[in-house]
């Protein structure tokens, strides 16, 4: 089979450093396109987020009150949880922010997936990718995010993402519980004719003044009825003090399936009839499909071979190349020995890890990059000392423990998904384009995630599966991707190389800072490649951790710039933070050494505007107490996805063998749900930064990705895992994210404690020692 496929050039667009566009006004031209969007749709109040514009599917005599909630005769309370559950605990978290305000026990809670609706958008992973400074409270901030929040409403996407799950839900969640429990009243206030401000809730019941209740089974259907009109405006929410379930440890509902073995990943579905499909794709970065032989279709047990597209072109880019589709999946991976692809490489033959960094050194030298904060000046002639230091970090891959994989099924008409996505209406979206056919025409049941980390953010694998199902005569198909597969194919956290400089005066204190690094852009690959929008503008993942630092130094200049890359970038677990943590208070380090300066001292001087960050950082360096003989405490401070964590890493080093022993982490992430949750996300983040932090690394030569299994990009093993020690700081403040921030602080914080036992400045990830 021959394919034919035109080479079409795009042209280049100018950058906005080029154009001399200022920040501000290129951010807001990009929000604001269109002056018919401005007046017309951005004037108008913000849609509701209570009621799904078609009624929830519901089971037996189940009586939904709203888009969120439903209840049944017997007083199970349906929670409709819109957010992928991947480890990080949501499926606990979030219903109890529904069984607050409705006053009913955890234990009566059950799980019902969202439907795709826009009611059930993240609005605050839209609103909080504006690269705007954390200090900065000013109208202009306020007017573009509060624009980026109607955006997401109008889009619907439904993401899960950012850290964000919490602090989405705060608000429109426990609405939902205050408007159904409102109805709930009006129902009881209606039977037992009394006045609602005389009754009270209590565990799923309605108290009558007398002592007598009724639950809330018994009540639906009135209440459905009697309170429509009831919305989120005419209820008063809790305050802090009145919480009931709302900050205490409760177990995770999701606990017993996961120990048993009844919960449900995307590889366990098991619809009648099930085939299954292994996918070859492209060895080297940017190859494309020319054609291939059909040998392997004679081997025992294989059906069909099957083209699968690329997002964004049919024959390259993620996703593109041939799956086999056999009657086990075992059959389908033994024929992919003999399937013989050819591919075509033109521009990328020569890509390699050293030619990456050379054309970010050259952007360096060149460009002056994007000013992501600048304050003051960098002219500093009356400077003592200048500290200079330049920092690089590699491609990651995700690697998430579940298999990359996604069942579909196509017949007459329909599409069935089986998926675990963090992005559920994209993988709708992109399904009924491969298929061609209406979105409503498309179904999905979000499965459990055996990891995600960003990766299942992307939907190549539905995109392949939904390919090879219409292909397989109305039977569902099960497409699974190898480890190797998934460490090649990846969608990969961006290489990145950054310089500073500091001017010191002559009692060490900073004067002016300057930093610029080089990198690709995720979000510009992302947009065109899953929503077909095109990637514009400054990318705030590129800067973060950098531009967005508290500590206060008067002359600040924070830069990037942006080069184009042709492997594919995707989100990766804290993005941006994930190195830029590490750039940034490797060099404080630097900085304070170089001031003849304790690197926690220094910090301190530096953090006085930002009494809460001081507080988490002391709060850090208290509990971790003196390291045992043979080991340095290494120390880093980071604030990311509005959270601000301190760690403290216990470290020692034997040859060239770095070992961390315990880590101290304390996180302010504002008001929390559930500390049992929130540690447990600790743990996670700091060995997953750990893994980065030691061994994480992708490589090219040849164009070819040089890692393929476990054996070759290893992660921490349970031997090598440290004791970690979380402190939850108390606040009544907005809840903020908790998913990511135990990620970036981890580099940094055993690095310094490299540097105590040693003496090496370890300016390059992963962290080795000569």
């Amino acid at each position: 089979m021959r394919l034919v496929h035109p080479k079409q050039a795009k042209p280049e667009e100018a950058s906005p450093a080029k154009s001399g566009v200022s920040r501000r006004n290129f951010l807001l031209g990009g929000v604001l396109a269109g002056g018919a969007l401005m007046v017309g749709w951005g004037v108008q109040p913000p849609r509701q987020r209570l009621h799904t514009a078609n009624p929830l599917a519901l089971d037996g005599d189940a009586m939904a009150l709203n888009g969120w909630i439903a209840i049944a005769p017997d007083g199970t309370v349906s929670v409709v949880v819109p957010r992928s559950e991947m480890g990080q605990g949501v499926h606990t978290a979030l219903p109890m922010l529904v069984a607050e305000e409705l006053d009913v026990p955890l234990a009566s809670v059950r799980i019902a997936q969202a439907p795709i609706d826009k009611i059930f958008a993240n609005l605050t992973v839209l609103r909080e990718n504006l690269p705007f400074h954390p200090d900065d409270t000013g109208n202009t901030r306020q007017g573009a995010q509060w624009l980026m929040a109607k955006l997401g409403r109008e889009l619907g996407i439904m993401f899960t993402g950012g850290s964000t799950s919490v602090k989405d839900a705060w608000m429109p969640m426990r609405e939902a519980g205050a408007v159904a429990r409102a109805m709930l009243l009006k129902a009881a206030a209606e039977q037992w004719k009394q006045p609602e401000a005389r009754l009270r809730t209590e565990d799923g019941f309605v108290v009558h003044p007398g002592g007598s209740r009724i639950g809330y089974g018994a009540l639906a259907a009135v209440a459905a009825r009697v309170g429509a009109g009831i919305e989120a405006g005419d209820v008063r929410l809790k305050e802090p003090r009145e919480f009931r379930l709302i900050g205490k440890p409760l177990a995770r509902l999701d606990s017993r399936a996961k120990v048993d073995g009844s919960a449900m990943f995307g590889i366990d579905a098991r619809p009648p009839g099930m085939l299954y499909a292994a996918v070859k794709m492209a060895p080297m970065v940017g190859a494309m499909l020319v054609d291939y032989e059909k040998a392997a279709a004679s081997r025992p047990g294989v059906i069909k071979l099957v083209q699968t597209p690329g997002l964004g072109d049919e024959y390259s880019g993620i996703g593109a190349g041939v799956a086999v589709l056999a009657t086990s999946w075992w059959q389908a991976r033994e024929a992919l020995e003999v399937l013989r692809i050819r591919w075509v490489v033109e521009t990328t033959e020569k890509l390699s890890t050293e030619s990456v960094f050379e054309e970010f050194a050259r952007a360096l030298d060149g460009e002056s990059g994007y000013v992501y904060h600048e304050t003051g000046t960098q002219d500093v002639r009356g400077a003592a000392l200048t500290v200079s230091a330049e920092y690089r970090a590699p491609f990651l891959a995700h690697a998430p423990m579940e298999p990359v994989n996604c069942t579909a099924q196509v017949v007459d008409g329909k599409v069935r998904l089986w998926a675990s996505t963090q992005v559920p209406s994209i993988a709708v979206d992109v399904a009924a384009r491969v298929a061609g056919v209406d979105r409503e025409d498309v179904s999905i049941e979000v499965m459990l995630l055996g990891g995600g980390f960003g990766r299942r953010l992307e939907v190549d694998m539905v995109s392949q599966a939904v390919a090879v199902a219409m292909a397989a005569d109305g039977r569902p198909v099960q497409l699974i991707w190898t480890r190797e597969q998934d460490i090649k194919n990846d969608v990969y956290r961006p290489a990145a190389l950054a310089r500073f400089r500091a001017h010191l005066d002559a009692q060490g204190n900073i004067l002016a800072w300057d930093n610029k690094s080089a990198g690709g852009a995720i979000g510009h690959q992302y947009f065109q490649r899953n929503l077909g929008l095109p990637g514009l503008g400054p990318d705030k993942t590129a800067a973060e951790g950098e531009y967005d630092m508290q500590y206060a130094i008067a002359n600040q200049r924070i830069a990037h710039v942006i080069v184009d890359s042709p492997v594919p970038l995707g989100y990766w677990r804290s993005v941006g933070h994930s190195h830029n943590a590490f750039f940034k208070e490797a060099f404080l380090d630097e900085v304070a050494h170089a001031a003849k300066r304790d690197g926690v001292e220094y910090r301190r001087a530096l953090l006085k505007e930002h009494p809460r960050a001081l507080a988490v950082l002391d709060a850090a360096i208290a509990r971790a107490g003196q390291p045992e003989a043979g080991r340095a405490h290494g120390v880093a401070l980071h604030r990311s996805f509005g959270s601000t964590v301190a760690q403290v890493a216990e470290v020692s080093v034997e040859g060239t063998q770095i070992r961390v022993h315990r880590v101290v982490c304390a996180i302010d992430c504002g008001l929390v749900v559930n500390p049992n949750i929130v540690a447990q996300q600790v743990e996670s983040g700091v060995l997953f930064g750990l893994s980065a932090a030691l061994y994480g690394e992708i490589t090219h030569k040849g164009a070819r990705v040089q890692q393929s299994n476990f054996g070759d990009y290893q992660v921490v093993r349970m031997n090598e895992a440290p004791h970690v020690e979380t402190i939850i700081m108390p606040s009544a403040a907005h809840p903020e994210g908790v998913g990511e921030p135990a990620v970036p602080p981890v580099a940094p914080a055993v690095a310094s404690a490299v540097f105590k036992l040693t003496g090496q400045r370890l300016r390059s990830l992963p962290l080795r020692l000569s």
